[in-house]
């Protein structure tokens, strides 16, 4: 085996690292997309039911919007701090309206939440709207601070 390569995300210093957006790499016309909920290396993570919720939900009013067709991916980062997003064929503006759109609905959402049985996940007793809405007014806020955001990471 050889030499192993660093993956692009570990070489980003997350010691100054600030929730927001950013894009994490381009490969041809598919963009990775850092949705920074939280803060890195503090005690302000998200619990597991929180990020599970927010994949549920945002996940779906994601794929459901008008850029549905062209995503690719969409999932919790393991470090708990955010998703990740991949599209296709997008800019980062529509990325961001839609994602703030996607946001919205999942805090005027009422009912069950999305894929709440047994059939359709592995783990939803952990499931809670409440969660998810909690998240994602936390996260709106932060994106709708943003003025004029260039989608970067600072160094």
């Amino acid at each position: 085996m050889g030499e192993i390569t660093k993956i692009a995300s570990f070489t980003v210093d997350h010691t100054v690292l600030d929730e927001g957006i950013y894009v994490s790499r381009v490969d041809g016309d598919i963009t990775t997309y850092d949705l920074r909920t939280r803060k890195p290396n503090t005690d302000d993570l998200m619990d597991a039911s929180t990020m599970h919720s927010m994949e549920h939900m945002l996940a779906t009013y994601m794929r459901n919007s008008a850029i549905g067709g062209d995503i690719i991916y969409f999932g919790p980062m393991g470090c708990q701090t955010g998703f990740y997003l991949l599209t296709r064929n997008q800019t980062n503006q529509e990325v961001l309206k839609q994602l703030k759109l996607a946001l919205k609905r999942v805090i005027e959402h009422e009912g069950d939440i999305f894929g709440n049985s047994a059939v359709e996940c592995g783990n939803y007793r952990t499931l809670s709207l409440e969660n998810a809405k909690r998240e994602s007014e936390r996260y709106l806020k932060i994106l709708e601070a943003l003025k004029d955001p260039d989608f970067k990471y600072k160094a």
